[in-house]
């Protein structure tokens, strides 16, 4: 029979149905159903398949993650058509149960969903209007909490009046503009914005981003650029679930790019050299880094897994994207 699995998502147990581990079903079949429920803020929802019996409960779990958009921040709304496909989630209980999901999430007929700019219309207040652009600092933002501040610069700040502009402001993971990816951990850079007001009369940040309206993207963060499209096999040498980062180590009988290899080795004698100043023996083990949101969808990685990925170099050396096991 069909069990209930779960994850803790931003300070809530959401219940998400499983099944046993050889449940069939086709994950190449595109479905259609209607979103029954959503919550931009947790980044999760449930889409109602109209096609009975298919998945437990006729209902599927999404993340903003599955779905296919044009929004800085992708979400769905309730009642809303939609088109997708089930993937399974593999070891989500204690007998091996597994879980479906809604994947590749778009309108029906496969456009990407384009609804943020004119929900924020009809529902936000904004102070000085929608395409009004103020500019300052971004202290902190904290991926695990979902937020960070805002230092506004001077010129924007006024004290008294109906669109008085206070010196901070807070943002929340909706309103960070990383071009529909999930935005990691961001420290003093310089952003644009503009301001909304919430039902409380609370001011906040909204659609922040680089200055000149750039998404802040890992590639525009860290000048992050993908070396082809050739996929490498290696192991896993060190996965922090938590945390959402690791290490692999490349399998050395096909050899990376000579750019690549240079880049990975100054990478690993930095990181020695770090580790000995402060008293820590240091490694010539030339590992790539990974982090969450390089890894495939579902996957469940542990040490000493054999994995297949992509490579990049970015301003802090080499790293492994679209991470799958193998």
């Amino acid at each position: 029979g069909y069990g209930g699995g779960g994850k803790w998502n931003d300070g809530g147990w959401v219940r998400v149905p499983t099944v046993p581990a050889d449940f069939a079903v086709d994950t190449e079949r595109r479905f259609v159903g209607t979103v029954s429920f959503y919550s931009k803020l947790k980044g999760y929802g449930f889409i109602e398949v109209a096609e009975k019996g298919i998945v437990p409960e006729d209902r599927l779990f999404v993340q903003w993650k599955s779905i296919k958009s044009e929004d800085r921040f992708p979400f769905l709304i309730k009642d809303m058509e939609v088109e997708f496909q089930v993937s399974k989630w593999t070891n989500m209980g204690p007998q091996g149960e597994a879980s479906l999901r809604a994947s590749d999430v778009s309108l029906p007929g496969g456009g990407a969903v384009h609804v943020q700019d004119e929900v924020d219309a009809e529902k936000k207040t904004f102070i000085g209007g929608q395409d009004m652009r103020y500019t300052g600092t971004l202290k902190f933002y904290n991926p695990r909490y979902g937020y960070g501040y805002i230092a506004v610069d001077p010129q924007f700040v006024t004290q008294s009046g109906e669109d008085a502009v206070p010196s901070e402001l807070r943002v929340e993971r909706s309103e960070v503009n990383a071009g529909g990816q999930n935005p990691g951990t961001i420290q003093e850079i310089r952003v644009e914005f503009g301001i909304w007001k919430t039902s409380k009369d609370i001011l906040k940040a909204y659609n922040v981003t680089l200055p000149d309206k750039v998404p802040m993207t890992l590639e525009n963060l860290e000048n992050r650029k993908a070396v082809g499209s050739q996929m490498y096999r290696g192991e896993v040498s060190v996965w922090n679930s938590q945390s959402g980062w690791g290490f692999i180590k490349a399998e050395p009988s096909v050899p990376l790019p000579p750019e690549v290899q240079e880049k990975l080795t100054k990478q690993t004698q930095d990181a020695k050299k770090r580790a000995e100043e402060k008293g820590r023996t240091g490694s010539d083990e030339e590992l790539l880094y990974m982090r969450r949101d390089d890894i495939q969808p579902g996957a469940r990685l542990q040490k000493g897994m054999q994995v297949m990925f992509t490579l990049y170099v970015d301003d802090k050396g080499v790293g492994a994207a679209q991470v799958q096991p193998l």
